[in-house]
């Protein structure tokens, strides 16, 4: 059965209506799941394996029965191995009713059926007794119900619920044991992410208003691959901290928590960042442990696994504070059920201050909830900046009356401060127009800006005061855009305010390319890869469902990601494959290409990767994608050095059988 859907359209701005599947959510869901990353984990599955085969024994070794239970059971992978280990039973658990399917093809092709039973419902639903879910309560707990964060997915009230109904007293459990690290460092890069900062336009300063600059911030975490932040970019504060501990063999609380930390600080520097990540004992005595460290914790960086399904955590303090080396501090990592914040004292604050638990920072200055950790990033970038300000300067004048349609930009700002008669912007939102009327408030400029919370196709004569605009300018940035071509809105923008334009306006961006380059992923491909098998276990249903939601329409489309924090190799030189000239209106008719794209090395082509490249002037260029050239050298490896406060998009192709 299909349905009409109202679907806006971040490129026009029009709500298109079109056809779709009942399935296309089911589809969705399956096909931007993170299976395939986790069963290519070998380090992960490997560690889960020992840790089972240990707890199987040992439980075995005082001579009971062993009865499993597995939440959050996917693919039904760590009950076969439980079951292989030596397991008499093992309840399996798994809420997503697709993937608690392919569990039970899983088993059943692999020969457990007698041995597994698959449950399809949350673990605090599973009854336990002669008429329930499980006969007996489990003497052995396995689960995977972490996400980058630790406890993201609502892992301790799983845990809480499961000792006090699912599992007996004195279980054994893998893991056993998670412990949460911190270390606090400076880094003017992460920093970028979290507030504005000063900025010179025309030989004046820009600064941030206070109530941003006092701000904590959006508090939830920011999850990166911290293997691709260099170390040259942070300056260490502390040592590495060990902030807490979560013995999963005993019984778990989910009620709120604090933890601290003391340590001397070993250098002087902004209190800024806290950079986190988390290890899995997966048994007592920490013989076999799964660590989430980044690559350059380790002596051979290169050892390090790669996963994409657990990462590390960035948090921002909610104020930064000049330390001192040698000074003595504390650190303190609150959570409730699903989120951790850290606060920094010094050592006397921390043994003054009440044993409440500090609440969780939110933003109060709006700019947070407006601009996005990379928006804050690609504000702050001062190259990116400098690029528009010497366009601007390029084309305006005394006379000039500009217009800015982006969502939340500082270019009219900036085109007040260089010498435009006047300055009108289009703003989405009265949350983004209240933003940038703090930061024209903070440096006395409220008048020379007018904010107008009008769509531009109802934009009129009036509503600028009888001006024809001189000066159509935009970054382009919208807050609704996903992928590269998403910005040409401003295109449909720029056609919709023709009428409000002086025949020799200019326009700022001239064009737009839409580029492209053939890449072969590091490790990014995995995440689309079939599994095949997996520690021995045939999981090929998995792939089987997951390829169906590809070929539905997933498959298709374009994926945004930062590839910064994917290493990958180009196979091809970039090329331009579109144009869109902005200084003419939105054609009637559609645009396409063709053409091909010809390797200059070997190697394995995982997808395409796209961007956007905005021509401001005739000779000044903002580019989404490369900063450097790539070497048409065959025997150069030519890794792709992408800017961090970007996403590309990626066009993924399939694995040859």
């Amino acid at each position: 059965m299909k349905t009409f859907c109202g679907r806006a359209n971040p490129a026009t701005g029009a709500l298109d209506w079109v056809e779709e599947s009942e399935e296309y959510d089911y589809h969705q869901e399956i096909a931007r799941s993170c299976y395939a990353d986790m069963l290519h984990d070998h380090d992960r599955n490997e560690k889960y394996y020992q840790g089972i085969r240990a707890a199987v024994g040992r439980v075995k070794a005082r001579g009971e029965k062993v009865i499993v239970l597995d939440i959050g059971t996917g693919t039904g992978l760590l009950s076969m191995m439980a079951v292989t280990a030596g397991a008499d039973f093992c309840y399996a658990v798994e809420v997503f009713k697709p993937m608690a399917e392919a569990a039970q093809c899983i088993v059943e092709k692999n020969g457990f059926s007698d041995k597994i039973k698959i449950i399809n419902k949350h673990s605090t639903e599973v009854t336990v007794g002669p008429d329930g879910d499980m006969q007996m309560k489990a003497n052995v707990l396995v689960t995977e119900l972490f996400d980058t964060e630790l406890i993201g997915e609502g892992a301790l009230p799983s845990y809480e619920h499961a000792h006090q109904n699912l599992v007996q007293e004195g279980c054994e459990a893998v893991p056993h044991r998670a412990t949460v690290y911190v270390q606090l460092v400076e880094s003017e890069l992460l920093w970028s992410w979290a507030q504005l900062q000063p900025v010179e336009v025309g030989g004046a300063r820009l600064v941030p208003p206070p109530a941003i600059s006092r701000c904590a911030g959006a508090h939830s975490v920011c999850d990166i691959q911290l293997s691709q932040v260099p170390p040259q970019s942070f300056t260490p504060l502390s040592p590495l901290c060990s902030m807490f501990s979560v013995d999963f063999s005993k019984p778990v609380s989910s009620a709120p928590q604090s933890h601290s930390s003391q340590f001397v600080a070993q250098s002087s520097g902004q209190a800024q960042v806290v950079l986190s990540w988390w290890d899995l004992d997966m048994d007592p005595n920490r013989t076999i442990v799964c660590s989430m460290a980044p690559s350059w914790t380790y002596p051979q960086p290169k050892n390090a696994p790669w996963r994409d399904h657990w990462m590390q955590s960035v948090y921002f303090l909610p104020m930064e504070r000049r330390v001192k080396e040698g000074e003595e501090l504390s650190l303190t990592v609150c959570h409730d059920n699903y989120s951790l914040w850290y606060s920094l004292q010094t050592r006397s604050q921390q043994n003054t201050e009440s044993e409440t638990i500090p609440s969780r920072p939110c933003c109060s200055c709006q700019a947070h909830l407006v601009w996005t950790r990379p928006r804050f990033g690609e504000l702050n970038d001062r190259h990116r900046t400098k690029s528009y300000v010497s366009a601007l300067r390029s084309v305006l004048r005394d006379n000039s009356v500009c217009l800015s349609v982006s969502d939340g930009s500082l270019l009219p700002v900036f085109s007040h401060m260089l010498g435009a008669k006047k300055v009108f912007s289009l703003e989405n939102s009265g949350m983004s127009k209240q933003v940038i009327e703090q930061v024209l408030e903070s440096n006395s400029i409220k008048e020379g800006v007018e904010l107008l919370e009008i769509r531009p196709d109802q934009l009129t004569s009036n509503n600028l005061r009888g001006e024809q605009i001189t000066v159509l300018m935009g970054e382009p940035y919208f807050s609704t855009s996903l992928l590269p071509w998403h910005s040409l809105f401003f295109w449909y923008c720029r056609t919709a305010l023709a009428g409000v334009l002086r025949p020799d306006a200019t326009i700022l961006p001239r064009s737009a390319s839409l580029h492209m380059l053939a890449v072969e992923f590091q490790d990014l491909w995995r995440i689309r890869a079939p599994c095949g098998t997996c520690e021995g276990f045939d999981v090929r249903p998995m792939d089987e469902m997951v390829q169906r939601s590809l070929d539905f329409r997933e498959s298709r489309e374009a994926e945004p990601q930062p590839l910064w924090e994917y290493p990958c190799r180009a196979l091809s030189m970039s090329t331009a494959v579109m144009t869109f000239d902005f200084t003419q209106c939105v054609p009637q008719q559609p645009i396409s290409s063709q053409g091909s794209l010809p390797f200059i090395r070997p190697g394995r082509c995982h997808g395409v990767v796209l961007w956007m490249e905005y021509h401001l002037t005739d000779d000044i260029a903002v580019s989404g994608g490369l900063i450097h050239p790539i070497s048409e050298q065959v025997s150069r490896p030519s890794h792709l050095h992408l800017p961090p406060h970007f996403s590309q998009h990626i066009h993924h192709i399939p694995a040859l059988p």
